[in-house]
């Protein structure tokens, strides 16, 4: 009798597509700002949150994106709701933006979840509070150059 020992991440690795993930982006994702107050600022970030259920999944997304991000769990306790544990992936790093997050899903979202992405790239162009780093993202939305990357990401499916 054999008996293989497989890694249950790098097997939910190789079946997670980009698709697939853009699909969770489109429903549980959210592009918004978190707010430095101590500099006054604020920090584009990209968030997707689910049951504490499903920190499993949100683990297989991360690392299958190549992301270096914790996963944070909240417990609300508020009265007269019951609600269970979110689990919450938080990008908030430059680099991991420029990289990996907006390449993903410019020009590649539907619906709703496109036109949020869309205003979340002018406003970090708009924003006064938006750190002039991150103004960068929104120069190199305005050359094309996420064009171009998210071409390059398509062929991506799988690992």
């Amino acid at each position: 009798m054999i008996i293989l020992l497989v890694d249950k991440h790098k097997m939910q690795n190789k079946l997670i597509t980009l698709d697939y993930i853009r699909g969770l982006i489109e429903g549980e994702g959210c592009f918004t700002f978190s707010t430095q107050y101590r500099f006054n600022r604020k920090v584009p970030c990209f968030e997707i949150g689910m049951h504490a259920r499903d920190m499993d999944l949100l683990e297989a997304i991360r690392d299958r994106l190549g992301l270096h991000n914790k996963i944070y769990v909240y417990h609300y306790k508020s009265p007269g709701i019951n609600q269970g544990p979110k689990a919450i992936l938080i990008v908030r790093e430059f680099a991991q933006l420029r990289n990996i997050v907006i390449p993903l899903c410019y020009n590649r979202l539907k619906g709703n979840k496109a036109k949020q992405f869309n205003a979340w790239m002018e406003k970090i162009g708009a924003d006064p509070m938006v750190s002039p780093r991150f103004k960068f993202l929104y120069k190199m939305h305005k050359w094309g150059h996420f064009t171009r990357l998210s071409e390059n990401f398509v062929g991506q499916r799988t690992i």
